[in-house]
């Protein structure tokens, strides 16, 4: 009997199967080989249409009153615009949004044969602390209506979600950690990336990838990604390497940064704090001007909290690995200005710790070395860990843990700041907090973990 020739078609193959399954019919040796299915082509797949796709919120500016966001199409939108309007609990907001036109790249062309463009509108002179509705298109074709709350220009309570190097399968294993940071962290006011965000920085599906797995979270809450190495990617057709040629056309950041550094080195500033995005791809000459930059940065400083991230650490996790120059450069700064916080990427698996002449729960001691240092991944790509590289460096690490996929969930309330880092499943790993005095002094105490 020729069973591969009798169920040749579809109808036929799906009666054989629900047969077999049921008992329908005797077991017989099936060749099924024809049956296995055919991946669907990237080029294809991410391929640009006129309808936005990729949208994502950042800032260029005050985070009260100035909102950014950008969007993809193909090279033949000659209209891009946006609508906004105040939130309403119906629908006829509509009617009283504005339109604002859209600033457009050039044709970027990555790994795929297609082109697409990207997007841009930087709204302004929005009221703080307010909620808006907003869409984007070319006037016929339209995203949906996505929604955001403009920053507050006071220091009230916030919180915002960290996350380590995605890279890696990101359709496949990180969109469940960010969407589960999201669902563990609804109001969260803002993202931060540090880095690696995808594997080739000009490979156009693994930025579809990463998109996609964001998703609307990225058209309602506003991102701060820090280049990683692999955002410097050489692309495939042989250009020279570079930042990705997609870093600025997709994201729209401050321009605040040192001299041909604008939108990859920069800083924002959210409710009382001030988060600084470094690019620790950039050594020699290129990392100097970055730290004159940040100590201006630092020393004209008028928030109570700083952040500090970037994407290779001062104290590494992986076996071999040793920053020399990013911790040379760049520990002095943040021991003499008690930065807070630095969120970190590259070594795929999670340590927190401090420089160890500070002893937990007692104030900082004179050399002001109670920074606490974080380094993270919420990808599926794993190292093996070490504590060598703190161990040599003057440091100590409280907490760590490897082939494990995390986010981390912030929240900041006057004089304190809480950290709790989460594994992909939910469960609570590690977290701490920073108390602060009147005079500036800190406390950090453990967050104890449920048994």
């Amino acid at each position: 009997m020729n069973v591969k020739k009798m169920f040749s078609n579809t109808k036929s193959r799906t009666l054989l199967l629900s047969a077999l399954l049921v008992g329908a019919v005797p077991a017989m040796n099936v060749v099924l080989a024809d049956l296995s299915a055919t991946k669907y082509p990237d080029g294809e797949t991410y391929k640009p249409t006129p309808v936005p796709d990729r949208i994502i919120l950042n800032w260029k500016g005050d985070t009260a009153t100035t909102q950014a966001v950008t969007w993809r199409t193909d090279v033949s939108v000659a209209t891009p615009q946006a609508q906004i309007a105040v939130a309403e609990d119906g629908p006829a907001f509509k009617s009283k949004a504005i339109t604002v036109n859209a600033e457009s790249s050039s044709e970027v062309n990555g790994n795929q044969a297609y082109t697409s463009k990207f997007h841009t509108v930087n709204f302004e002179d929005l009221q703080p602390d307010t909620k808006y509705l907003y869409r984007v298109g070319d006037g016929a074709n339209w995203s949906e209506w996505f929604e955001f709350t403009t920053g507050s220009d006071k220091a009230d309570p916030f919180s915002f979600l960290y996350l380590g190097d995605a890279q890696n399968n990101i359709k496949e294993h990180w969109s469940r950690v960010i969407r589960n940071a999201y669902s563990d962290l609804p109001e969260a006011d803002f993202i931060i990336h540090a880095g690696d965000l995808v594997n080739q920085g000009d490979s156009d599906e693994q930025w579809g990838e990463w998109h996609e797995a964001g998703g609307w979270i990225n058209g309602m809450v506003p991102s701060i990604p820090a280049p990683g190495n692999h955002e410097y990617s050489k692309i495939v057709k042989g250009a020279e390497k570079g930042l990705s040629q997609y870093w600025r056309p997709q994201f729209a950041l401050p321009e605040n940064g040192p001299a041909d550094m604008q939108e990859n080195v920069y800083y924002t500033d959210y409710q009382g704090m001030r988060i600084i995005s470094l690019d620790t791809n950039l050594r020699g000459a290129d990392f100097d001007k970055q730290i004159v930059w940040l100590e201006e940065v630092l020393e004209n400083n008028p928030n109570k909290w700083t952040v500090l991230t970037y994407h290779h650490p001062i104290f590494s996790n992986s076996p071999g690995r040793d920053n020399v120059e990013v911790r040379d450069k760049l520990l002095p700064v943040v021991e003499k200005y008690s930065v807070d916080l630095v969120l970190q990427g590259h070594d795929h698996s999670y340590a927190r710790g401090m420089v160890s002449n500070v002893a937990e729960g007692t104030k900082a001691m004179s050399s002001k070395s109670d920074t606490v240092f974080v380094v993270s991944v919420s990808g599926p790509k794993m190292y093996d860990f070490t504590t060598k590289n703190w161990d040599d460096n003057g440091a100590k690490v409280k907490d760590s843990i490897k082939d494990t996929q995390l986010y981390q969930l912030v929240k900041v309330d006057g004089n304190k700041l809480s950290f709790e880092a989460y594994t992909a499943t939910g469960e609570l790993f590690d977290g701490f907090e920073i108390n602060k005095t009147q005079t500036g002094e800190k406390q950090i105490k453990e967050i104890k973990k449920a048994n």
